[in-house]
């Protein structure tokens, strides 16, 4: 249970500010000492040289207080000459607060690529052909230049696979900075617990699901549906509403939990095909469908990514940060004519699941990565907009 949103914002917003204080008194020391045991290693222990990964780690930390702390100033500033929060959600304040997202985000991965190395590459968006007609391997290269396809006019229902720290940023730093769309996300409730998620997220068109108790988790998960189901009913042209189906990030753990679950809940035909795709943890259904049914002119993307999958502990993600980052995403776009609405549910549950068995087949194919190379999927700000 989280606390009430006044204690929770007087709590946690200064503590951003004594957190970005704090940042930026630590990392000049922490520069000259990192520079100093650098030249000791590769004078006592020659060879491929490394990355300081303390170093790093400081300047991220840097950038994302920093950045917190000049997008809650700059929204405090919204709040105040909105009428104190009165005309927020009218559209000329809701491009701002959606400009002030998109300009955090921006700092944040243009920070990671300089201080991190990183590099991207994408495959897509496209215009897909049903999983039921065209198997995953013979999926016919695209001929038409992205840009050519005349979908800008609908909005999008974005299905991604969820695995590892920072995907979902990334993939809202795509949305927002390449395709130029308003996304919508949905999240789950503790996320709140950072201010500027807190703050700016519950400002615009998202949603926060609450962990059900055991005893009503039937109630919760219809609400959850329902919100969901709401905000899909509201996208304009612009929108793009993203859904994790899978609800967490992945684990073998989980992977094998979700597969049981299925199998008590008597699916023991998706039980099996869960378990014939190691990858990715099986899509609960509801809320996707929910959303395609809501919005019934939206296209529907997938998107798949490799590399996060592996840094499953804070141990893997402190080990990644020695080299510098390879970036590897893929997305398919079904344009709203070939999602299947007019079908039966378990129909619908099929194409699902077909879709996800294309993503476990691209995952499997990018992986295993080479054991010198760390990957961390995010989505390219080279792809072409959607």
């Amino acid at each position: 249970m989280l606390p009430p949103t006044p204690i929770r914002r007087f709590l946690l917003v200064p503590l951003v500010v004594l957190i970005a204080g704090a940042m930026a008194a630590l990392a000049p020391p922490v520069a000259l000492l990192s520079v100093a045991f650098n030249q000791l290693k590769r004078r006592t222990r020659p060879g491929r040289p490394r990355r300081s990964r303390l170093l790093r780690v400081v300047i991220l930390g840097l950038a994302w207080s920093t950045g917190e702390v000049a997008a809650l100033t700059v929204f405090l500033c919204l709040w105040l000459v909105s009428g104190f929060g009165g005309r927020l959600d009218t559209e000329p304040y809701q491009a701002r607060q959606y400009g002030i997202m998109r300009r955090f985000l921006d700092l944040v991965y243009r920070v990671a690529g300089r201080t991190c190395g990183l590099s991207v590459t994408v495959d897509g968006p496209r215009q897909a052909v049903p999983p039921q007609t065209v198997p995953p391997q013979t999926v016919p290269p695209q001929t038409v230049p992205p840009q050519t396809v005349p979908h800008r006019d609908r909005p999008l229902i974005v299905l991604s696979r969820h695995a590892g720290p920072g995907d979902s940023l990334l993939l809202i730093h795509h949305l927002l900075n390449v395709c130029g769309r308003r996304p919508r996300v949905v999240m789950k409730a503790t996320l709140q617990l950072d201010p500027t998620v807190d703050v700016l997220a519950n400002g615009l068109p998202n949603a926060f699901l609450r962990r059900a108790a055991h005893a009503g988790k039937v109630a919760g998960s219809r609400q959850h549906t329902e919100q969901i189901r709401r905000l899909a009913a509201g996208m304009t042209s612009a929108s793009a509403l993203v859904i994790f189906p899978e609800g967490g990030n992945w684990t073998p753990l989980r992977w094998h939990r979700a597969a049981d679950r299925l199998r008590r809940a008597g699916r023991p035909d998706l039980a099996e095909r869960a378990r014939a795709m190691p990858n990715v943890l099986p899509p609960r259904a509801s809320g996707a469908l929910a959303a395609i049914a809501a919005c019934p002119q939206a296209d529907v993307v997938f998107v798949a990514h490799a590399g996060l999958d592996r840094l499953l502990s804070a141990r893997d993600v402190w080990r990644s940060l020695l080299t510098d980052m390879e970036v590897r995403a893929r997305w398919w776009r079904v344009p709203a004519a070939s999602v299947p609405r007019s079908v039966s549910r378990d129909a619908q549950v099929s194409w699902l699941y077909d879709w996800w068995a294309r993503i476990d087949a691209w995952i499997a194919e990018q992986n295993p990565l080479p054991s010198d190379t760390q990957a961390v999927s995010v989505v390219s700000s080279q792809a072409a907009p959607i």
